[in-house]
């Protein structure tokens, strides 16, 4: 694995954010931020920068919407 590539991945469904930013706060890494540009509800939802993520899924624990983001180890 590359230094800084990360031990996992965050996928995010946009439409299902309601960007309250509570995952935001609980990275570790800071690898997740609000997004810009709004989804179809008008909320601002949030986007990882694509490298970085530990893995260790508190952005999952914290999450109040379910199915709007999940976190995946990546193997060693």
């Amino acid at each position: 694995m590359k230094p800084g590539a990360g031990r996992g991945l965050v996928e995010i469904n946009v439409e299902e954010c309601k960007g309250c930013g509570l995952c935001t706060d609980a990275c570790i890494p800071k690898v997740l931020r609000l997004s810009a540009s709004l989804n179809r509800y008008g909320y601002h939802p949030v986007e990882y920068e694509g490298r970085g993520c530990s893995g260790c899924g508190l952005c999952f624990v914290v999450c109040p919407e379910p199915g709007a983001l999940r976190v995946l180890k990546l193997a060693a």
